[in-house]
């Protein structure tokens, strides 16, 4: 055997051994997922390792493929059930929308507010002189118990007024032969209460009413934004996991494939050495082991891209110690051997999807605008009534008869006393002036407060009044139009949801029809990815026996590379269509058995 003998045989087995190296991790690994390939599974697996961490792969010669702001030497394992824990518990835009359904909530309360009683006192001071006159003095305080009653949407005011003054005018409001006026004060107390009741208009339902059932409409309707969010987002974290453990595999491969491409170069520079190739092959091997670099710098670019997409879902801030460490997926791609029902999805799409359900409660709220404004059409008749008691008093009266003369009085200002005064001088017995005897004031009139207030429970202090106001537009424009306008909003909300009902249709369709097609993808490209390596070993036979060249060798190396990213491209892409085939038929909840509580107790 002569030299060039042994080298080329010696070039052979590092070429097998090689090869063999390079591709066991791959193998192994496609050969774990096609024993599953035959398990009829929708459901997302949480057992098998698929990424192995990057302190454990071999790395490039010559290249520095430490990602930035990284710490590859304590990877985070990470499940695919686990990072939905993460961003349910942590994502920022699910926290958004849960802050809208508690403040909505605030809003309900706040419309329920309207029934509240409001207490209301009034002290009052005055007082109150004229030109000539000694000043009085009167003091006052008014108390009163105000609530609208939501059956009904009555309402009724009860009031408790008390009140003492000195004022001649307000005395003789209640004086009468029996009791004189002036130089007391006069007590007055009051007990009793309003109510009025709508009887046609406002009566079956008023604005507050309206307000406060659309109110809680709303609430309803921000719990299912709520579930939406959180729904988006955990199909956003079921995409950017399964982009990131496309992109870590397509590192594997895209590495293994620039180890490949070292040992090429191994050999042709033994070969070269050996004077059984030229030098000028060196530099076409060289050319593409560059290239491969190059693609693995890419890749390695890829991995942090979609690390870090999944960080922002499933990370609450950007201070988190997360960021420094590197995400390791432990789930791997698992496809399912059965077709999905089309009639399944669709129904489980129009009865689950919450786009349809919100739009439903918004035909609930115009419902409601329509009642509401052809009540306002109505005329206004209401029933007022009125029930109080009344109680007075005189502090200091004097409760005794007294004996006075019929005329009294400064001649100067009285005429009575004046012409008495003229008579007696012409003839001082002509006439004798009589007595009177005025009597005392009753006791039950005599007293301070405590005497107007036991005197509000006499049976000559109740008084009550009953009546109806009558109120209505001519035409009723106003009214009318907002009826109009009311009933347009809802033919235009029962387009919004046929317009709706036709974008889920749109959307289950193309995601079962998606999913079909990536189920379909991963055996064409299984078959490919063997045909592959079929044709790669063929090459590499062909090359190391001379007839074969440099570049076709690489052409089936870089031809296994990407059969290789397209057999883990579409079994990463079942997944994600699978994921978005939850979110279009509104079961992503009961596939990955989350039970999400809403943030306020609806009521």
């Amino acid at each position: 055997m002569t030299l060039n003998q042994i080298c080329r045989s010696l070039f052979v087995l590092a070429g097998v051994v090689a090869t063999s190296a390079a591709y066991s991790h791959a193998q192994t690994t496609e050969m774990a997922v096609n024993a599953r390939e035959n398990q009829s599974v929708t459901r997302i697996s949480a057992n098998s390792a698929v990424i192995t961490p990057e302190t454990n792969k071999p790395k490039a010669d010559y290249l520095n493929l430490t990602r930035v702001g990284v710490q590859t030497a304590q990877p985070l394992p990470l499940s695919l059930a686990e990072a939905i824990r993460k961003a349910l518990e942590a994502n920022n835009a699910i926290e958004i929308t849960r802050g809208d359904v508690r403040f909505q909530a605030t809003v309900v309360e706040a419309n329920r507010g309207q029934y509240d009683p409001i207490f209301t006192a009034t002290p009052t001071f005055s007082q109150t002189s004229t030109t000539g006159s000694t000043a009085t003095h009167d003091f006052r305080i008014n108390s009163n118990l105000f609530q609208f009653i939501k059956p009904g949407g009555g309402s009724y005011q009860a009031f408790f007024n008390n009140s003492r003054t000195e004022s001649a005018f307000s005395q003789a409001q209640i004086s009468s032969g029996s009791i004189s006026s002036g130089g007391t004060a006069v007590y007055s107390s009051s007990l009793g209460t309003t109510y009025t009741q709508p009887l046609f208009r406002n009566f079956g339902f008023d604005a507050r009413r309206q307000q406060l059932t659309i109110a809680k409409r709303r609430l309803e309707q921000t719990d299912l934004d709520f579930r939406t969010q959180v729904t988006n987002t955990i199909d956003q974290v079921q995409n950017a996991y399964w982009d990131l453990v496309f992109a870590l595999r397509n590192q594997q491969n895209q590495e293994a494939n620039v180890n490949l491409a070292q040992e090429n170069l191994r050999q042709i520079e033994a070969k070269i050495e050996a004077g059984a190739a030229a030098p000028l092959e060196r530099a076409e091997v060289a050319t593409e082991l560059a290239n491969r670099q190059s693609d693995l710098i890419t890749a390695t670019q890829q991995v942090s891209t979609n690390e870090n997409a999944l960080k922002q879902l499933v990370l609450r801030d950007g201070s988190s110690a997360e960021w420094t460490q590197s995400y390791v997926p432990t789930d791997a791609p698992v496809v399912g051997a059965s077709p999905i029902s089309m009639d399944q999805a669709m129904r489980d799409a129009m009865d689950n999807r919450y786009e349809l359900k919100r739009l439903q409660i918004q035909r609930d709220i115009d419902d409601i605008d329509i009642r509401y404004f052809r009540n306002q059409t109505k005329p206004q008749i209401d029933l007022n009534t009125t029930f109080s008691l009344q109680g007075f008093s005189r502090g200091g009266a004097n409760t005794s008869d007294v004996l006075v003369p019929l005329i009294t009085g400064d001649p100067a200002l009285n005429t009575s006393a004046f012409l008495l005064q003229q008579i007696q001088i012409l003839s001082p017995t002509a006439i004798t002036v009589p007595n009177v005897t005025i009597p005392g004031t009753p006791s039950f009139l005599s007293g301070g407060f405590n005497r107007s207030l036991s005197n509000i429970f006499r049976s000559d202090a109740p008084n009550f009044s009953i009546g109806a106001t009558i109120s209505f537009p001519f035409r009723n424009r106003t009214a009318k139009a907002n009826l109009a306008g009311a009933r347009i909003t809802k033919e235009q909300d029962e387009a919004r949801t046929r317009q709706q009902e036709e974008v889920v249709v749109v959307e289950v369709r193309n995601a079962v029809q998606a999913v079909e097609s990536a189920r379909q993808r991963v055996a064409t490209a299984r078959t490919a990815r063997e045909n592959a390596e079929i044709q790669l070993a063929g090459e590499r036979k062909l090359y190391e026996s001379g007839k074969s060249t440099t570049f076709l060798l690489f052409q089936r190396e870089n031809e296994l590379t990407n059969a290789r990213n397209a057999e883990i491209r579409a079994q990463t892409d079942y997944q994600k269509a699978i994921a978005d085939l939850q979110r279009a038929s509104s079961t992503t909840f009961r596939e990955n058995n989350i039970d999400v509580q809403s943030p306020v107790k609806i009521k």
